[in-house]
């Protein structure tokens, strides 16, 4: 600050599909607030930034007349746009600011961000009168200029990189190009992890559940990786993005974004009922998304993961404007690297054990979620139908390792009867 006591800020501005959205205000002592432009508040027809923004949602209009301020982290629905552990600590050390500098990773990652938003900084020529008559004593000042040769924006812990493909090799993409495809490189504490959540994407396609395209490829096909550690491995997991479309940007946002739930609350502070009711609520197809989704929440106790919280669900904005449950992400068999393991991420009906679990939970979600049971039952035995009759042979064939095969068909014998395959 400086001796008239003006605080100085750095403004981003916040875009959705060419579209202005609001400014975002970075002080220097960490906090920071988003002003929603008067031209998106007022339009009924503007694009969907988060479900809470949506006209139809209760209180939206609220949400958006008053600033949305925090300290050092970002309110959030921006902050679950960012990295999270290793990730995050690779990508603040190489622009040498703190991790929880939230505001100046955003800025940074701002135009290959989950979904369709775009963070870009603005000079204070750029600045619009009015925004800084809101934050008295304010005086806007350019970015540092930061580099950083190798730029990524995917929320999770894994060690997971947005690249572009293109004859048949992958690169970090560079200057305004979108990554199409997420790579997730082997773990360094978990063996056969790609091999792993390979299997277990191929095993849900089979039962039902909607996934994009996935690949296992060689390390060798990747370009550009920063300096991490990898293993004596040599496949990496690879899901092409489904909020990409020919560099089209296509929006999303997790559930802990729809439930303004921080990163770090996204294993107790939700369940399964809530998601199912605001599926059944405000999707385009309210009853096809609880369908699928209960068809997702099945395959996941099946499949013994444990991980499957709230920022393991999305909802896509494919018109711009109308959420529908996204296709199926980061299904893995996690019961291999947790001794133990016996619960799901999230409760559903009572209970979050995995060998507890009937259909009578299922129905008592159902009853909660305010979704007809007899709309749901047959999901259900359709899952299990194509789960008993395809995984013991299908399993055969995929390249999960044979001592990880062997404990998921233990823990197949382990369930209740109506889930035992």
């Amino acid at each position: 600050m400086s001796s008239n006591d003006t605080e100085e800020i750095n403004i981003l501005r916040l875009t959705l599909h060419g579209r202005l959205v609001g400014y975002l205000a970075g002080f220097h002592d960490g906090r920071n607030a988003l002003n929603f432009a008067d031209e998106f508040k007022s339009d009924a027809d503007r694009p969907t930034f988060s479900l809470i923004t949506h006209p139809r949602f209760p209180y939206s209009e609220k949400l958006l007349a008053e600033p949305w301020s925090r300290h050092q982290k970002l309110h959030p629905i921006l902050s679950n746009l960012l990295p999270e552990g290793a990730l995050r600590e690779l990508l603040a050390q190489g622009l040498k600011v703190h991790i929880d500098n939230e505001f100046h990773l955003l800025a940074y990652l701002g135009k290959d961000l989950p979904g369709a938003l775009v963070a870009e900084p603005m000079e204070p020529e750029e600045v619009p009168a009015g925004l800084l008559s809101a934050h008295d004593k304010a005086k806007v000042v350019p970015f540092e200029k930061i580099t950083h040769e190798n730029k990524f924006s995917l929320a999770g812990v894994q060690m997971k990189f947005s690249m572009k493909q293109q004859d048949g090799r992958y690169n970090l993409p560079k200057g305004d190009a979108l990554g199409d495809w997420i790579i997730k490189t082997p773990s360094t504490k978990h063996k056969d992890v790609p091999l792993n959540e390979f299997t277990a994407m191929t095993l849900a396609s089979m039962a039902g559940v909607d996934v994009p395209e996935i690949k296992l490829v060689e390390l060798g096909q990747l370009d550009n990786l920063p300096q991490i550690n990898l293993p004596n491995e040599k496949l990496a997991f690879a899901i092409k993005r489904f909020d990409r479309n020919d560099d089209q940007r296509i929006h999303m946002e997790d559930f802990a974004q729809v439930l303004v739930k921080y990163p770090h609350e996204k294993y107790k502070t939700a369940s399964y009922e809530q998601i199912g009711k605001i599926l059944y609520n405000f999707s385009g197809d309210g009853l096809a998304d609880t369908q699928q989704f209960a068809r997702r929440l099945l395959v996941n106790i099946l499949l013994a993961n444990g991980d499957a919280h709230l920022k393991n669900w999305s909802l896509l904005y494919s018109d711009k404007i109308t959420p529908r449950l996204s296709p199926a992400y980061d299904i893995v068999t996690t019961r291999i690297y947790i001794d133990n393991e016996r619960q799901y991420a999230l409760n559903l009906g009572k209970t979050k054990e995995w060998y507890d679990v009937t259909y009578a939970n299922f129905e008592l979600w159902s009853r909660r979620a305010g979704v007809p049971w007899r709309a749901i039952k047959p999901h259900l035995d359709d899952t299990m139908e194509k789960a008993r009759s395809l995984w013991p042979e299908g399993i055969k064939d995929l390249p999960m390792n044979d001592e990880h095969k062997n404990e998921l068909l233990a823990h197949w014998a382990k369930l209740q009867k109506d889930f035992r395959i």
